[in-house]
């Protein structure tokens, strides 16, 4: 299979600062060349301090729309 990686500051452009217990939701995509695929992967995070951790993304499944799995 073919893996892409994607690096950059930001999420789709976006740098939010979230307090506790906030949350931060947002709409993406990548091109497919089959109808199914897999995306996973780690957000960086810095705390207010300037301390840096990566946070894990699970594996999930990308699937074109109107096709049977």
């Amino acid at each position: 299979g073919h893996t892409e990686e994607v690096r950059g500051p930001g999420v789709v452009g976006e740098q939010p600062v979230l307090a506790p217990g906030e949350s931060f939701q947002y709409t993406s995509g990548c091109p497919l060349k089959t109808s199914t695929g897999v995306m996973r992967g780690t957000y960086q995070m810095v705390t207010g301090n300037g301390a840096h951790f990566d946070v894990e993304i699970a594996p999930f499944a990308l699937h074109e729309p109107y096709t049977v799995h």
